[in-house]
């Protein structure tokens, strides 16, 4: 679900990067209670294991759609909501810049869409009530999937408000909206599943994380090397090897303005603020769509070979391990730049 610069208006996208930094100035300010030492490495391999698991595009069945793991409520269940924000802010942000996945102009839209509804809306007012005091393997699950769907739906409507309010005339309202809820209904039932199981593993492994998440205290002393290790693990695998089995199906964004314009992307003006930030990011994405550059081009007569599947590529192998360590390192930067404020003061 993340946005292109081409959906865009220049006030639309300016006013969201607006209320995109304040939510991150708040929670900056408000992770200097309870972001301790043990939470950053936390924050920094729960970032690289969110940026590989976006790699991967899983098919919906019988849509000709696919969809991604936002990872947003992985993160504010793990973390707390203002931690998790800054962490999925960290990821949004190494794809945009080193990667082109999702617009410059976007990023404050994919950032609040991504980050906003599942870390603020859906995590306190749908997991934490459905969870309890009392977790349990089904409270966990069946908080995580309703909570996943909410999110994943409430970033959707985003989508379409943000779109029709830059006078995106290919993608009306009514039927734009029709197209994005269903298909991002059932992306999100699969995030509320993938939720699960990595909620389930960090339970089992340590569930005191999750209960001082719950309740902003300090990780403290609390021995957690077996969680970072198997998380660290699964991310490398992840955009190592398992990203090589993404779906070559649009995602549910993409599929959606195809029923809706019969265009899965739109061209952004040639010129102003769209030109200006496409030449930035052209400059910055040295491995632009999880490849490597090429300037190569296949004759305009010789017919395009579909893809294989799965996709191995070494382009790919190295896009999902620097971008994972890229993130982990911004990620824990960010962590540290807190603490030793919080410290200081």
């Amino acid at each position: 679900m993340h946005m292109a610069d081409a959906l865009l208006s220049p006030a639309v996208g300016g006013t969201l990067w607006v209320a995109t930094a304040g939510a991150i100035a708040f929670c900056a300010k408000t992770v200097q209670r309870d972001l301790d030492d043990r939470k950053i490495p936390l924050m920094g391999v729960l970032g690289a294991f969110i940026f590989a698991a976006q790699m991967i595009n899983f098919t919906i069945p019988a849509t000709g759609s696919s969809g991604h793991l936002g990872g947003g409520m992985i993160l504010a269940i793990l973390l707390g909501p203002s931690a998790a924000f800054l962490t999925i802010a960290s990821v949004l942000t190494v794809q945009a810049l080193f990667f082109a996945d999702g617009g410059l102009l976007a990023l404050g839209c994919n950032i609040f869409n991504l980050g906003i509804f599942p870390c603020f809306i859906a995590y306190p007012l749908i997991y934490k009530p459905l969870a309890g005091d009392r977790k349990s393997p089904v409270r966990i699950a069946i908080g995580a999937t309703l909570a996943g769907i909410v999110g994943l739906q409430l970033g959707a409507l985003g989508v379409v408000f943000e779109t029709v309010l830059s006078g995106i005339s290919e993608l009306p309202l009514h039927t734009f909206l029709w197209a994005m809820l269903p298909i991002h209904l059932a992306i999100g039932l699969v995030e509320g599943l993938v939720t699960t199981a990595v909620i389930s593993f960090v339970w089992k492994a340590r569930p005191e994380i999750l209960e001082y998440s719950a309740t902003s205290r300090p990780l403290g002393n609390l021995p957690i090397t077996k969680v970072l290790t198997g998380l660290a693990l699964a991310a490398a695998i992840t955009g190592g090897v398992l990203s090589w089995f993404a779906s070559s199906f649009p995602d549910g964004l993409e599929w959606a303005m195809a029923k809706t314009s019969g265009q899965e992307e739109l061209v952004a003006p040639d010129k102003g603020i769209h030109h200006f930030l496409a030449g930035i990011q052209e400059k910055t994405a040295f491995l632009p769509d999880y490849a490597f550059q090429t300037n190569e081009q296949e004759p305009a007569s010789q017919e395009k070979t579909p893809p294989s599947w799965p996709a191995v590529d070494t382009g790919t192998t190295v896009s999902g391990l620097v971008g994972g360590g890229l993130t982990l390192m911004l990620a824990i930067t960010i962590g540290f730049l807190f603490r030793k404020r919080s410290q200081i003061i």
